[in-house]
């Protein structure tokens, strides 16, 4: 029933996320101002931004101009809504201060995964807010934790900057800077986010490959949504990889 009740709390977070995945990379103010449409520029109403349902009443267009709205909206937020839903599903509602990381964590993903994509850029705004975000929340809820997430934050973050020097033309300074936010987030389970999240890169890279040849190389492919699936499913079951990996190989 909670999971249930996540989910128009995601809808609403993640129309939220468009907003500021829109707004942040070109320096605009995510909290002051209407939302406009992009074609335009008219101001829209308060009832054609119900997440989800505007969009589909309005058939994917701008009441004023009728220009297209793309349909990442709606997925959007669709998306969002199910990460919330499956986070409360998952990790349970005994533990507030894991439950309130991790749906922070979900809808920083997101914002993260909408700037790479779109405009290749991880902004260090958002990275800042989410790392403010997620010390504050264990700071309160969980102190003691804050060394450990700490000690993450910096492997994480060194490991990736040893890759992004030895290969800067596939990795970013946005990847290494996200990776150690991931480790305030995740703690010890952000080792297997990062495995996963490479691993998944490099099965995309080998697809393009195979379909484009040598020119594949050439084409740059952002890897912050590769680091952020890796990132979900190491909140839901990074400690139990952890665990398992430990267990099986050093007998626990």
């Amino acid at each position: 029933m909670v999971a249930i009740l996540a989910v128009p709390a995601g809808l609403i977070f993640g129309s939220f996320a468009t907003v500021v995945a829109h707004r942040v990379p070109r320096q605009e103010s995510f909290i002051a101002g209407r939302s406009r449409c992009p074609h335009c520029g008219a101001t829209i109403a308060a009832y054609d931004n119900v997440p989800v349902v505007s969009w589909l009443m309005l058939r994917g267009r701008c009441r004023n101009c009728d220009g297209a709205i793309p349909a990442r909206y709606p997925l959007t937020e669709l998306a969002m809504a199910a990460l919330f839903a499956a986070t409360v599903a998952i990790l349970g509602t005994d533990n507030g201060t894991e439950l309130a990381l991790g749906l922070t964590f979900c809808a920083l993903l997101v914002v993260v995964t909408l700037t790479d994509v779109d405009r290749r850029v991880i902004p260090n705004a958002v990275l800042g807010a989410g790392a403010v975000a997620a010390v504050a929340i264990a700071g309160i809820g969980d102190p003691g934790s804050l060394p450990d997430r700490a000690i993450a934050a910096g492997a994480a973050g060194g490991f990736l900057l040893l890759v992004a020097l030895a290969y800067p033309r596939g990795m970013g300074m946005g990847d290494v800077k996200l990776a150690a936010v991931m480790g305030l987030y995740l703690g010890r389970a952000v080792a297997p986010g990062l495995v996963i999240g490479f691993a998944a890169g490099a099965l995309v890279g080998l697809a393009l490959i195979a379909r484009l040849g040598a020119s594949a190389r050439k084409r740059t492919v952002p890897f912050g949504p590769f680091l952020a699936l890796g990132g979900v499913i190491a909140l839901w079951w990074g400690n139990a990889l952890v665990d398992w990996y430990l267990t099986t190989f050093f007998n626990g």
